[in-house]
């Protein structure tokens, strides 16, 4: 695909085919990921790449430990609830994503297993958790490279044919997800992101999330 291509089309990706996805391709799309800036080229991240039966485990501990009303144990800062514009935004892409799904407000069923597909890694074949490491914990700059790189993994799993969707909520019970990605303790759980062949027929994955305009976000000093 064309950058632009790539840039344009991507969208996230929250159902998936069963069929697996190929070791040496997801090393590929690491490998070009991997090509991301970080500060002074420290590389801070590490991908623990998860399928097959340790992720059947976190998606059932997850679940599990959700609905038994145990406490989130997020390990990356999680600071206060969005507000306002930011809010409105939040609530904007849910409401496109309940619309595409066809679940009305309420239904509590259907929605509450809307909320815990997230807890499951949205059922995709394969689940890449990045982590970072802790003596970075208090570095500013270890938290935009681990952003930075995350991007570039969507946007080269795309180019690939591969759908991912980014979230939090498949690393927020951490110690089911260290047990089972056998993650070292020197290690921060940052982020999932789910990966594997889109579903076309899944209707949530033609949900094209709006975006600012420019007008909105930059400003131009000096060009006058």
């Amino acid at each position: 695909m064309l950058f632009d291509d790539v840039i344009l089309g991507r969208r996230s990706i929250r159902g998936y085919k069963a069929e697996p996805v190929p070791e040496a391709l997801i090393r590929e799309v690491l490998e070009l990921a991997m090509r991301a800036p970080s500060s002074y080229n420290s590389q801070p991240y590490y991908f623990h790449v998860i399928t097959g039966e340790p992720l059947a485990r976190i998606r059932a501990g997850n679940v599990e430990r959700i609905l038994s009303g145990v406490p989130d144990s997020r390990e990356f800062r999680i600071g206060q609830p969005f507000a306002g514009v930011h809010r409105d935004r939040q609530v904007g892409v849910a409401k496109q994503l309940f619309g595409a799904m066809g679940i009305d407000r309420e239904d509590k069923e259907r929605r509450q297993d809307w909320v815990l597909r997230g807890f499951r890694q949205f059922d995709a074949p394969v689940c890449v958790i990045i982590t970072y490491d802790r003596i970075l914990a208090d570095s500013d700059d270890t938290a935009f490279d681990c952003g930075a790189v995350a991007t570039a993994l969507v946007n080269a799993a795309w180019s690939r044919g591969l759908g991912t969707v980014i979230n939090s909520q498949g690393i927020m019970q951490s110690p089911v997800v260290r047990e089972h990605a056998r993650i070292p303790d020197d290690q921060v759980i940052m982020k999932s992101i789910a990966l594997g062949w889109p579903d076309e027929d899944f209707p949530a994955n033609a949900v094209v999330s709006e975006r600012k305009a420019v007008e909105e976000t930059a400003f131009f000093v000096g060009f006058e």
